[in-house]
């Protein structure tokens, strides 16, 4: 309460009423998979261009994530989380030069074939011990990456690394990257570390433990990265859970679980058959609960009648699962190869959630980049696939490849539909988040109407979009906060119990048409 100690006017600015709920993202993706290069902290990109830029491009003719991106972006897809994976006892490439410290981006052999230079900066200032010289500010560090395919590149007997800057030699970095006037001064806004970690998709710097004061620096030659590899075999289903005490090494689904990756709500990995990995992405959706997964059929299933993911896979209603593999011209070499369809799947769940809503299934939606289907399904192969929950890709005559298929693994019909469970996603995520300054407020009847007027704005909103049933807001919903919902004991406890009901809209998936001959009535 405001005090008044002397005479005067006083101003006071109070909250009454219920504050707004603002829904929360639907559409944004994470992937999990192998990646040619990069980070193994999960990384946001917005575009494929800049998926290319941290991860690399195709590197590994059974590894599906590069497709899988470019196929999210190119259905409608908008932000997405990549999350490398790799074997936990993956080593860094790395060398120290004098007090600096460089490592690279992330474990793995490919950091063997970074290579660094450093030199004078480019600007220098006039030396007062010495006057008519000038002496560089910082340091230049140049940084080239070599793909594997272009070290080996056919007609070289040896690879030559060059200055990137300065050589016209073949064979070219497929990255190189440029870092001027670096300073070691902590002061300076040139200082390497705020310049290059987190800028650069390369390399991470640091200084040794005990530098010199101030560090040393000087100018070092071209100088490769060693010490990086892989042991162990390909991640397993262990590595994609990704645990690890220290919440900085983290990876996979574990470091999703971070408060900085919480607007995540769908999760895929690309092309894994493995129902170990595909449970554990299944699972980590079902215990957080505002996500949701989508999941692969093996390749070269082409026997449809042993798909049945509810019993070999898991009964869920927090995932979907699609069949067939598309086929689709890849970006990097242009000829056609079959990936797994769950990247543009996830596009397409963007672009209708964008485009119409998330209650709006997304289905009969055109595959943008599909130019085949790896088995071509018609209606008698989905009369025995969509009772089982599998999502079918189908090519119709003059329209396309589209999904033909909107449910989830649940058995359960009341979560039968992708679109159904998604709305509760997005409306239970909103709520519990718009909802978070009720905590600690006085558990009376004013807080009670606060509450309820609150949520009933957002269910209006999203009832007149069309994501609820029902002529009138009552049909459509209900919300009950007050002694009803609420014993003595639950006040005593500090409990705030407030129930509501909700008619969601369900998909038209059998559309009938009863046509019927009308004749001609005799004459009275």
């Amino acid at each position: 309460m405001s005090e008044y100690l002397h005479p005067g006017v006083y101003i006071e600015e109070i909250e009454r009423g219920p504050r707004p709920i603002e829904g929360v993202a639907t559409s944004t993706a994470a992937f999990l998979g192998e990646t040619e290069r990069g980070p193994t902290r999960p990384t946001l990109v917005t575009s494929y261009s800049q998926y290319l830029r941290w991860f690399g491009g195709v590197f590994d003719p059974t590894k599906y994530m590069p497709q899988a991106v470019n196929g999210f972006f190119d259905n409608g897809g908008r932000r997405t989380f990549i999350c490398r994976i790799v074997n936990r006892p993956a080593t860094t490439s790395g060398v120290t030069l004098n007090d600096l410290r460089i490592e690279a981006a992330g474990p793995g052999s490919w950091g063997d074939r970074v290579y660094v230079e450093i030199k004078e900066s480019t600007t220098k200032v006039p030396d007062a011990n010495n006057p008519g010289n000038s002496i560089p500010v910082g340091f230049r560090l140049q940084v080239a990456y070599w793909t594997a395919a272009s070290v080996l590149l056919p007609g070289f007997a040896a690879f030559n690394p060059f200055d990137p800057a300065n050589n016209n030699k073949l064979p070219r970095p497929a990255t190189a990257e440029d870092f001027d006037d670096l300073s070691v001064d902590e002061n300076s806004p040139d200082y390497f570390t705020k310049r290059v970690n987190g800028s650069s998709s390369l390399l991470y710097l640091e200084l040794v433990p005990t530098p010199a004061t101030p560090p040393n620096v000087p100018p070092a030659a071209l100088t490769k990265l060693n010490g990086g590899g892989e042991t162990g075999g390909p991640p397993d289903a262990v590595d994609f859970e990704g645990k690890d005490p220290d919440a900085s090494k983290r990876i996979g689904l574990e470091a999703l679980k971070l408060d900085d990756f919480r607007e995540i709500s769908l999760v895929y990995a690309p092309g894994i058959s493995d129902e170990a990995i595909s449970g554990a992405v299944i699972t980590h959706c079902e215990n957080q609960k505002f996500r949701f997964a989508v999941v692969d059929a093996a390749p070269h299933e082409a026997n449809y009648n042993n798909l049945d993911p509810r019993t070999k896979l898991r009964e869920t209603q927090y995932a979907a699962f699609y069949y067939p593999w598309i086929e689709i011209t890849d970006p990097q070499t242009g000829a056609r190869k079959q990936v797994p369809p769950g990247g543009h799947v996830l596009g397409i769940y963007a672009r209708t959630d964008i485009d119409r809503g998330v209650f709006k299934a997304p289905a009969n939606e055109v595959v943008r980049g599909a130019l085949d289907l790896e088995y071509n399904i018609d209606d008698a192969a989905q009369d025995t696939l969509n009772p089982r929950g599998v999502n079918a890709i189908r090519r119709f005559p003059g329209r396309g490849i589209r999904v033909w298929g909107a449910r989830t693994l649940s058995s359960n019909t009341l979560w039968k539909y992708v679109s159904v469970r998604r709305l509760f996603i997005f409306l239970e995520a909103s709520i519990y988040e718009g909802t978070q300054w009720v905590v600690f407020e006085p558990n009376d009847e004013k807080l009670w109407a606060r509450v309820k007027d609150t949520i009933r704005l957002f269910l209006r909103t999203q009832w007149r979009l069309g994501a609820m049933m029902g002529l009138t807001e009552d049909e459509a919903f209900f919300i009950a906060c007050d002694r009803t919902t609420m014993t003595q004991d639950d006040i005593l406890n500090g409990r705030l119990v407030c129930e509501i009901g909700i008619a969601p809209v369900r998909p038209a998936e059998f559309v009938i048409f009863r046509i019927f001959q009308r004749t001609a009535e005799a004459q009275r």
